[in-house]
Formats: C-alpha cells, sequence, structure tokens
C-alpha cells in the first residue's frame, strides 16, 4: 500500500509518496506555491503518481500540512506541520532533541522528548524578520539571487548590525547602510545575524541538543553557521530540509494505514 504526505507551504508545496508498510520514500517533489494552491497541489500530486506509474487507487491514504493545508481536497486529514515536521526530522535524525524550523512565512523551534514527540514549541508567526520572507526582501533590494547569498555573506569581514527586527524598518536601514558605502556581503551578514538571533530568541535560556535545523532557509549557505553563533551550540542541517513536513506527513500516513 502507498500513502502520501502533502506539505502545502506558503512558498512551495511539497509531496512525498511511501510505502506503508516499508516506509520507503519512492517518489517527492515540490512546486511553488500560487493561488490556485489545490489545483497546483493536485497538479503536482498527478504528475508524482504519473512518473511513478501509479494511479489514484493505489494511494491508501493521504495526509496534509502546512500553511495552506486545509485547502488540500485530496487529503483524507490534516495534521499540525509542527507534529510532521518533529516526526519527519526524527525519522531521518533519529537523537534529535530541537528542532529549528525556518519556512518562508514563520519560524518554530520545537522541543522534543526521548521518544520524538513534541514536548512542547514556540513560534514567530508574526514578524517576517525571522523567516524567508525576510531574505527575499534583502535579496530583491540588493538585487542579487537567494541562492547567492550565503556565498556572499561568507567574505563578509565586519557583518553590519542590523537593529530593526521589523522587515519594513529593516528594508529601510538596508538602504541607508548601502547609501552609506557598507558592503552587500557585510549586509547580508548581518541579516542572517539578525534572523538567527530573533529564531534563537524562541528557545529560552536552556536548548537540548542535538539542534536540528530544517524548512526551506536551511537550503541557504550560511544559515546554519549564523544559528550556531547565535545558540553558542552546534547546528546539523537535516538532509533534505525542505521535504521534512511532507516527510513526517507521510510517515503519519503510512502509520494510520498499518495500525488500522
Amino acid at each position: 500500500m502507498i500513502c502520501a504526505g502533502i506539505d502545502a507551504g506558503s512558498r512551495t508545496i511539497k509531496i512525498v509518496l511511501m510505502t506503508a508498510e516499508t516506509q520507503e520514500v519512492i517518489a517527492k517533489g515540490l512546486a511553488d506555491q500560487g493561488v490556485k494552491q489545490d489545483k497546483l497541489t493536485s497538479g503536482l500530486f498527478q504528475k508524482l503518481l504519473k512518473n511513478s506509474a501509479l494511479d489514484k487507487k493505489d494511494i491508501g491514504r493521504i495526509v496534509a500540512t502546512g500553511y495552506g493545508r486545509n485547502a488540500v481536497s485530496i487529503a483524507d486529514t490534516t495534521i499540525t506541520e509542527i507534529t510532521c515536521h518533529a516526526v519527519g526530522v526524527r525519522h531521518l535524525v533519529p537523537d534529535a532533541m530541537t528542532v529549528i524550523d525556518i519556512g518562508g512565512e514563520d519560524s518554530k523551534l520545537m522541543r522534543l522528548d526521548k521518544a520524538g514527540k513534541v514536548r512542547d514549541f514556540a513560534m514567530n508567526d508574526r514578524c517576517a524578520a525571522g523567516t524567508g520572507r525576510f531574505l527575499e526582501v534583502v535579496a530583491r533590494r540588493l538585487g542579487v539571487s537567494i541562492s547567492s547569498l550565503g556565498q556572499m555573506a561568507a567574505k563578509s569581514r565586519s557583518p553590519a548590525p542590523i537593529s530593526s527586527m521589523c522587515v519594513v524598518f529593516a528594508e529601510t536601514e538596508i538602504i541607508g547602510l548601502l547609501a552609506s558605502g557598507v558592503a552587500r556581503e557585510d549586509i547580508i551578514a548581518g541579516v542572517q545575524s539578525a534572523i538567527a538571533a530573533r529564531v534563537t530568541s524562541l528557545a529560552g535560556r536552556n536548548i537540548d541538543l542535538p539542534v536540528v535545523f530544517t524548512g526551506g532557509v536551511a537550503l541557504v549557505s550560511g544559515m546554519d553557521t549564523a544559528l550556531q553563533s547565535a545558540l553558542g551550540q552546534t547546528v546539523t542541517v537535516s538532509p533534505d530540509p525542505q521535504m521534512t513536513g511532507a516527510l513526517g506527513a507521510a510517515i503519519l500516513s503510512a502509520e494510520q494505514i498499518t495500525h488500522y
């Protein structure tokens, strides 16, 4: 029996297909999010089925998670992204105790117990300063691609302090720094540090190790280093970090099939 996990994120839609019995991933894919997200999700799902020589009737159960999970009409049920990311990360990094997830529109810090269950969590979903949206704004303002941010930040010798924690005000601050002749590399490094500080403030005083970094922003080189500096602890980037939510949803879908 085949099951599916769908992560309808704010920026991208991710889908994982796996076998229910062995939890082996047989296909995965992603597509840009849009206004017609249900149609986009169904389109990606059909594409994965076709490429895997499968039919909709071969899928025993579908679990949706993420920002737009309630709009996914092909899903049998929905589960919060907090739970799905925890399950996905623990599948890939079995000893993970803290999960930092930074996506396009929010960031989350999850503490797990020894069994891998979410013990508690904190979320930043009211301000874009600790999310991928901040990086998008910076990249656009500086005229560079998001994929080049990490390489540019690595060349910084004096990261610029970004004091504004609101993206709107931070953008104004960045304009001022550019006008003052501050190098783009130093601005980017400063922004990465500001994002890391914002996210790690969710941790409070104590944090359990190991710490695993997931979400789309984990693909931006240098962000793991910025988090490590802010936390004062080693941070491991999850394998395939953009897909952990969909992976967790697929695993939970498989468990629903095999346990009932």
